[in-house]
């Protein structure tokens, strides 16, 4: 069974476990969205298709041509993300609820988990030590958008949607990057469309699809933001938008073993503070070859390229 941070919080009858599953959703559209399978060991094997067998038609009395699919067989490993929050026991008799003070940090500490993964699931990279390959370094060839150091055009974003199998359930861009968005769409009179996340906050969407953003990681650096090497190699200026369509064993899918722990380990012997320690044996997958799919090589300034089209006409 697949679940999301968001219905695994549901689920949780740990008070303190629940409070930080919720705040791994919260933090983070890709945790809100992920579906996550419980897989065991420390290690998942699937295959992916690569081609389909041939089929024809035949005449009566004639035979067919034996023809298999191809399939890649990938292995996926589970990676250890957590860390201890340590408060010391002067603060809480100087200061406060021993209780509060201890929510406070493990919400503090939950959200750069949630950030952490999040940058993992767009940059990782398995060369670096105890990460798994992101999205980045995944996706190639065919599932390759070209921006050709230009800015951003309603093509380009169709063409985007158009390498994901069936539809995309969500775009994630950075914050200018959906300005780009939108400043296109207004320019071509096109009907501005909106929903909801799952915590009911106002989401923009493009064709029915969701335009999710994402921001900083827990330094502070945005991990889409238009910093990216451009196609002519000379300088960081170009951002991506990712396409991606979410389904356990089928599509883009989170793996774990266990869920989040979160653990009271209390007063510790080394010195006089009280600890909590979350942990989450995590990975992803991605079963589909056309599960996802990244527009690069995108310059910000629709809007003075649009503005100069206009007085031209």
């Amino acid at each position: 069974m697949a679940l999301t941070m968001t219905e695994a919080a549901k689920l949780s009858t740990d008070v303190l476990q629940k409070g930080v599953i919720k705040t791994f959703a919260r933090s983070s559209p890709i945790l809100e969205m992920l579906p996550f399978m419980e897989i065991s060991g420390n290690s998942y094997k699937y295959n992916q298709e690569q081609a389909l067998p041939g089929i024809a038609f035949r005449s009566v009395n004639e035979g067919y041509v034996e023809s298999a699919g191809v399939v890649n067989q990938l292995s996926e490993g589970l990676y250890i993300l957590g860390g201890d929050v340590d408060i010391d026991k002067f603060l809480i008799q100087t200061r406060g609820n021993v209780n509060d003070i201890r929510s406070i940090h493990t919400d503090l500490k939950s959200k750069a988990l949630a950030l952490e993964f999040t940058r993992a699931f767009f940059k990782g990279d398995a060369a670096q030590p105890s990460q798994f390959d992101g999205l980045q370094k995944r996706l190639a060839n065919s599932q390759l958008v070209d921006g050709n150091d230009q800015v951003l055009s309603l093509p380009l974003i169709d063409e985007l949607i158009d390498k994901v199998e069936g539809e995309p359930d969500v775009l994630f861009c950075s914050k200018t990057m959906r300005r780009e968005i939108k400043a296109i769409l207004q320019d071509s009179k096109h009907y501005i469309e909106s929903g909801e996340d799952s915590f009911g906050r106002p989401v923009a969407t493009y064709a029915g699809i969701p335009i999710r953003v994402i921001e900083t990681d827990g330094a502070g650096q945005e991990i889409l933001g238009f910093t990216e090497l451009n196609k002519a190699g000379t300088a960081n200026d170009t951002g991506s938008i990712y396409a991606v369509k979410f389904g356990a064993e089928q599509y883009v899918s989170g793996l774990r073993n266990g869920g989040v722990s979160v653990r009271d380990l209390g007063e510790i012997d080394s010195k006089p503070v009280f600890r909590t320690r979350i942990e989450f044996y995590c990975g992803m997958a991605v079963f589909h070859p056309r599960a996802a799919a990244r527009l690069r090589f995108v310059k910000k300034g629709v809007a003075e390229v649009l503005k100069e089209l206009n007085q031209a006409a």
